[in-house]
Parts: C-alpha cells; sequence; structure tokens
C-alpha cells in the first residue's frame, strides 16, 4: 500500500477561522445552492479560429478566437425570438439559447424549438437575422434525428417512426399496435452502446431502424400511487433465464416509401449490435452477438434488397464479448472496430473483406470516445494513470505511433477545429476545479479561457482528501482509492468509517478529478466526524479486460475480497475505530453494501443499501446474463452470488431504500429480502420512495441524504 503524491493537498485558500459545515440542501444540490464550479457551456467552434460559447446570462451567443480577440453577443435571444416570430407567426420567448445549437456552417447554425402546435428544426443566418429553413414536426415527438442533408427529421410518435419533410409532409413509416417498438433508443435495453434506434444513410435516402417485439416478454407489474386510486402499469421485463425480446433492423425508402427487413439469420433472441451505414448507402454492417453474449459476427447486408451479403470476421471469448459502439468508417474500404480482445478496449483497423491491417493498442490505455477521424490519424480519448486520467491521444494510422496530445494529469473533454490545427480543452483534476483553454496541437500557443476559483472557498471548510493506492486481494493489482478525513482530524482520536462503494461494471468512483471525484454528500459525511473511504475494486471500469471479467460468473466475490483489502488498510489507520465501520452504495453498491454485511458481519455495523440487487435471478437478460450466464447455466453462481441464503448472517443495522417505481432493480429484490429476513428473525430497516424510480432525484434526494446521514449518525457514531 502507498500514496500517490497528491495525498498531502489541502484544499488551497481556505480561511482559518471556523466556517459552518455544509447543509444537507447544500451538500445534496451544491450547484444551486452557491457552490457551482464556473465553467463555459456550449462551446464550439464556429471557424477554424474562433470559438463559440454562450454568456453568463444564457442570453447571448458570443466567441472568442485563437488570437484572444473576443466577440460579445454574435446573436441574442431577442434576434432568436424575432427570428422565429416571423418564420413561425406565433408568439416566441426564449429564456435563453438553445444548448442543443450546431453550427451548420460559419454563418449558420441550427438548434430545435418547441412551438405552440409543434416542435422545429431551423435554421438561423447570423448574418441576415433570419431562419433559413423550418421543419415542423410532432409537438411530442421524441427522439429525432436529422437526414445529413437536412431535408427531414426521423422521430418516435409513442412506439412508430414518423418522418417530417421539409415540404412540411408526414410520412408514417411504422404503424404496429402494443407490445412493438420501433426506432428506441432502448433496444436491447440500451447495452452494448445502444443510445439510438435509428440511422438515416449518409446520402438521405433510406432509414435503418430496430424493430422490437416484445409481446412474448413477461410483463412486470408496477403500481402507480400517484392516481385517486392507484393505477396498475405494467412494463415488459425480461429476466435473467426467461424469454426475452426479439429484434429485427429494417430499411425504409424514403423515395419508394417501403420497408425491407435485414435477413439476419440465427436466434431470435440474439442481439443486434453496431449497425452501422457504409459511406456509399449501399450497405449495413450488423454486429450479431448470440444471447450467450460470447460470440460475435460481423456481418454484411444489402440495403436495396435486405440480403446478407458478407461475414467479415468473428470474436469470441470464454467470458463475454462486449460491443459498444458502431464502426467508424476512415474511407470506402477501411473502418475502425473497437475491441478488448487484447487487454484492453482500443482500434482496430480492417478492410471491407475482412482482413484485419492493423491494431492499435496503445500500453493500458483504454479507449473511450473519437474525437476526429481521418484516412491518416485519429483523435480520440483514452485513459492513462490507471484509468485515472482521460487525455487526448492522436495515433498515426499507418506506424501505429500514438501520442498523448494533452500533457497535464487530469480529466479531459476537448473538442477539435476543423483542419485539426487547435482544440479547445476543458480539463479538472485533484486540485483544479475547473481550467478551460485554446490550444495548438502543436503545443506552442495557449489562450486561457477559464481557471475556476474553488467553489467551497471561503464558505466552508473541506475535509482533507488523500488519493491511495492498495493492493488487490490477488496480491498483485494496485487499486485506486480515496480518503477523506473528518473535520478537525486529530490523529489521536477514533473515528467511525462510512465505505461508499458501487463496485460493477460501467463505473468508476475515484477519478482525477477535484477533491479525487468525491461528492458532496461525501464532504458532509466527513464534516460529521466519519471517515470517508471508497475503493474502486476488481471489476470495475477503465482498468482493461482482465480487471473486469474476474466478476464472470460470481458477481461480488472478487469485488468483496478486493474492499476487504481497503478495509485491512482502514483498519491499520490508528485513528480508524474497527468496532465502527458502515457501507453504503446503490444499484450494484447496494448488491455488494448488502453482501459485504451478510459476508463479513464481524466488520460491518452498519450498511444502506439502496436500489439492491439481491439475486440475479430477477435480473435483466442483457446485463445479467452477460455477466453470469442464465440460472440453469450456473446455478452455482446464482447460489453463491445470492444474499438471502446468507440473510442468518445478519448482525448489523440494514436500512433498504427503494424506489417503488423502479423498472432496473424492480422492487420484488428488496421485498424478498425482507420476507427472508422475518422468516430468520432477522430485524431489517426499509424505506419507499413511492413516486420514484431507480434512483430518488430533484429535491427528494435531499430527503434521501437526510435519512442516509441520520441512520449512520444514530446508529455508528453515537
Amino acid at each position: 500500500m502507498k500514496k500517490i503524491s497528491l495525498y498531502a493537498f489541502v484544499f488551497a485558500g481556505l480561511v482559518a477561522q471556523a466556517q459552518n459545515n455544509l447543509t444537507i440542501e447544500e451538500a445534496t444540490l451544491p450547484a444551486q445552492r452557491g457552490f457551482a464550479t464556473q465553467t463555459i457551456y456550449g462551446a464550439q467552434w464556429r471557424t477554424n479560429s474562433e470559438i463559440s460559447y454562450i454568456d453568463s446570462s444564457f442570453r447571448g451567443l458570443s466567441a472568442k478566437s485563437i488570437n484572444e480577440t473576443e466577440v460579445e453577443k454574435i446573436v441574442t435571444t431577442t434576434d432568436l425570438e424575432t427570428a422565429l416570430s416571423q418564420s413561425l407567426n406565433e408568439s416566441v420567448s426564449l429564456r435563453m439559447i438553445p444548448f442543443d445549437y450546431h453550427w451548420e456552417n460559419e454563418v449558420e447554425f441550427s438548434f430545435t424549438y418547441q412551438g405552440e402546435n409543434h416542435k422545429h428544426f431551423v435554421v438561423y443566418h447570423i448574418e441576415t437575422k433570419k431562419i433559413t429553413k423550418n421543419i415542423p414536426f410532432f409537438a411530442a415527438g421524441t427522439e429525432e434525428i436529422v437526414a445529413p442533408n437536412k431535408n427531414l427529421i426521423a422521430y418516435l410518435n409513442n412506439n412508430n417512426i414518423e418522418l417530417a419533410l421539409s415540404n412540411g409532409e408526414v410520412v408514417q413509416v411504422t404503424n404496429d399496435g402494443d407490445g412493438i417498438v420501433n426506432g428506441s433508443s432502448n433496444t436491447h435495453r440500451q447495452e452494448f452502446g445502444i443510445d439510438r434506434g435509428m440511422g438515416i444513410s449518409p446520402d438521405g435516402t433510406k432509414l435503418l431502424f430496430y424493430k422490437k417485439d416484445e409481446r412474448m416478454v413477461s410483463a412486470y407489474p408496477l403500481v402507480d400511487f400517484g392516481t385517486r386510486i392507484a393505477e396498475h402499469k405494467p412494463f415488459k421485463y425480461p429476466m435473467a433465464g426467461m424469454k426475452s425480446e426479439e429484434v429485427s433492423l429494417h430499411i425504409y425508402d424514403i423515395e419508394k416509401q417501403t420497408t425491407t427487413q435485414l435477413q439476419i439469420a440465427g436466434d431470435k433472441e440474439q442481439f443486434l449490435t453496431m449497425p452501422t451505414w457504409s459511406p456509399d448507402s449501399k450497405s449495413v454492417y450488423v454486429g450479431v452477438l448470440n444471447r450467450g453474449q460470447d460470440h460475435l459476427k460481423l456481418q454484411r447486408y444489402f440495403a436495396h434488397n435486405g440480403n446478407f451479403d458478407k461475414q467479415l470476421f468473428e470474436e469470441k471469448s470464454t467470458t463475454y464479448v462486449e460491443p459498444s459502439q458502431p464502426l467508424k468508417f476512415i474511407n470506402d474500404k477501411e473502418f475502425i472496430y473497437l475491441s478488448e480482445k487484447d487487454g484492453y478496449r482500443h482500434m482496430y483497423r480492417y478492410n471491407t473483406n475482412g482482413k484485419e491491417l492493423k491494431g492499435y493498442v496503445h500500453n493500458d490505455v483504454v479507449f473511450k470516445d473519437f474525437v476526429d477521424v481521418t484516412e491518416k490519424e485519429v483523435y480520440y480519448m483514452g485513459t492513462a494513470n490507471r484509468g485515472m486520467d482521460k487525455l487526448l491521444y492522436k495515433v498515426d494510422l499507418k506506424s501505429g505511433k500514438t501520442q498523448a496530445i494533452t500533457q497535464t494529469s487530469a480529466t479531459y473533454t476537448v473538442e477539435l477545429n476543423k483542419d485539426r490545427s487547435w482544440y479547445y480543452a476543458q480539463y479538472t483534476n485533484f486540485t483544479t476545479p475547473n481550467a478551460i483553454s485554446l490550444n495548438s496541437i502543436n503545443g506552442k500557443q495557449t489562450v486561457e479561457l477559464l481557471n475556476a476559483p474553488n467553489p467551497y472557498e471561503g464558505k466552508t471548510q473541506l475535509p482533507r482528501v488523500e488519493m491511495v493506492t492498495i493492493k488487490a486481494a490477488d496480491g498483485k493489482t494496485d487499486l485506486n482509492g480515496r480518503l477523506i478525513y473528518p473535520s478537525n482530524f486529530d490523529a489521536n482520536q477514533k473515528y467511525p468509517v462510512m465505505i461508499y462503494v458501487y463496485g460493477g461494471p460501467h463505473a468508476q468512483l475515484v477519478s482525477n478529478r477535484f477533491g479525487g471525484g468525491a461528492g458532496g454528500f461525501d464532504y458532509y459525511m466527513a464534516q460529521q466526524g466519519f471517515v470517508v473511504f471508497t475503493l474502486d475494486n476488481r471489476g470495475s471500469e477503465n482498468r482493461g479486460r482482465d480487471f473486469e471479467h474476474v466478476i464472470h460468473r460470481n458477481l461480488g466475490q472478487n469485488e468483496m475480497a478486493d474492499q476487504m483489502q481497503g478495509v485491512a488498510f482502514l483498519k491499520s489507520k490508528k485513528f480508524v475505530d474497527a468496532d465502527r465501520i458502515g457501507v453504503y452504495g446503490w444499484s450494484y453498491g447496494g448488491f455488494m453494501t448488502t453482501s459485504l454485511l451478510l459476508n463479513h458481519p464481524e466488520t460491518f455495523k452498519v450498511g444502506v443499501a439502496g436500489g439492491p440487487v439481491i439475486d440475479w435471478k430477477w435480473y435483466e437478460i442483457m446485463y445479467g446474463e452477460r455477466y453470469m450466464d442464465t440460472p440453469e447455466e450456473n446455478p452455482e453462481g446464482y447460489e453463491l452470488t445470492s444474499t438471502l441464503n446468507k440473510v442468518k448472517n445478519l448482525q448489523g443495522r440494514l436500512l433498504l431504500i427503494h424506489g417503488a417505481q423502479d423498472p432496473v432493480v424492480v422492487q420484488q429484490h428488496s421485498m424478498e429480502f425482507i420476507e427472508k429476513c422475518i422468516k430468520e428473525g432477522k430485524q431489517v430497516d426499509y424505506f419507499l420512495y413511492p413516486t420514484h424510480e431507480h434512483n430518488v432525484l430533484g429535491r427528494d434526494r435531499i430527503h434521501l441524504n437526510a435519512k442516509i446521514a441520520d441512520y449512520f449518525l444514530t446508529h455508528l457514531k453515537k
């Protein structure tokens, strides 16, 4: 175990005299309570030398150039109101510049406006101050996408797809009844990187879309308590080992108004991932993944008739294959495919015959997002520093030479200008709340836009935060941890501990952000006299395939072993009271909390488990079977990971919290746990949020955090 150099950091600039601790409201909603970190909203390159952004009033669009020239009020909400009123012939009032504005060229930007009777896709000209394009569409339409040539909008009207054409015509693409869902991003429950359910071809003539038939999936009961008489509102929920949805892909020809189904062979319950148009709009590529999620086939289909053309390659795994993004074409004949087959998710270049040309794995970098792609080079965001940093990289596609463009150890968000000579950079790290600048790619010039002050300075004395490194239970893997000391820390005192845990895939709690990624509630609990500790165990995100895949078929086991290494670290500290250790987590963290209390009752005295998975057989197919297989295929694993058969071990105080409308971890989990506690004669505390789903959001979250804090203060601190 060792500390990294940041451990000595104490938030600078805080006054020495006594200051007020955060209230629970301030800790829960810091931005709304005067603790917002200064930032710049809506930054976009307008030209190769000028970035636009929404000004601090939110009512104007301003700009700054690489020569540090500043232009205020390129456009105002008043300008837009006038132009919209003239174009739509209706009264218009805008509270702020639309956050979805997008530059179509140097003098025109587009955005979506919610009018009196319709939504409108509009294009505004900053010199003429006129609306140059207006496509109205259904006011309640969702998930709208715009054709590349900007001549039509595709959107969802409930479960069906409609097109709004530039001539005002509305075309109904699908007309299916209940149980069949078209074009929705909620296909395969949004796993496999699915964030949209439709895609318009590059030439704008065809629409590719998902069709999800869930009529055969079990309807799970939810009760809406918000009506005069509570209403039954069931939804489709495919549980592990049970019947899944059947998904197909279809192509709608916009001119001919005909629909063709891709003739994809195989099990109806397989997953259709990574749908990608070819650059010439003649073909569609699909990653066909079996329900067992260990065998991916990349296949190509003809767009004109839906017939199978070619299987380019396969990828198999002894654990699971997890496609995460569509293909990225670099020209008509070559594309980038993402895979973690060599240990870290990264780029592989293939030709359209299916031949692998080159891989671009670089050290232990995990690929995160494309930034810019050309035939010769790719700019992308990737990890560094054991997953703690996110940096901008450039790779030469011919040689494979990779270099980090951003040099500061930090978590970055970037945007390149069109000629890739400059980039907009926003970053945060342990000591920096938010720094924003324009930077030349060659590293020779920088224009500072913002260096935000510590938002807590002069208002409250934040506790000391220390970043630590701890060996995993395998004795060799370094884990990232964060330790927050109690306010007014005295090394000669003994303090209770609250461990905040998630522990599952697709999440990372400890990162190189301001304060190590700690949140307001972490600070609040430290100010209440707790040591607050968080550890990203094996199984969590951004550390590569082997780091994550240790969870396969035995969720929670290696994760708990690593968390107990964190407990050993805590117990080695003289200021830690080993008899007063508690744990809190939500969702997968709720599963971890419950598991830790039941598997290590001698260690954990208090636990709060929010939306907890109690037994993985009640979780959904797409996520659950990836990591656990089916209950029939892995009965030992399901038995081992279930918390129900360990209820008899419960010794400490445990509070379960659930949202009655939870469509992710259904309430049956916590209900079954309570019933088992009754049968075993074990006392457990329970709280239900009647109108909330998988998490408690908005102002009600103040109530949630107050309840959690009170539970620890009552049962662990006193």
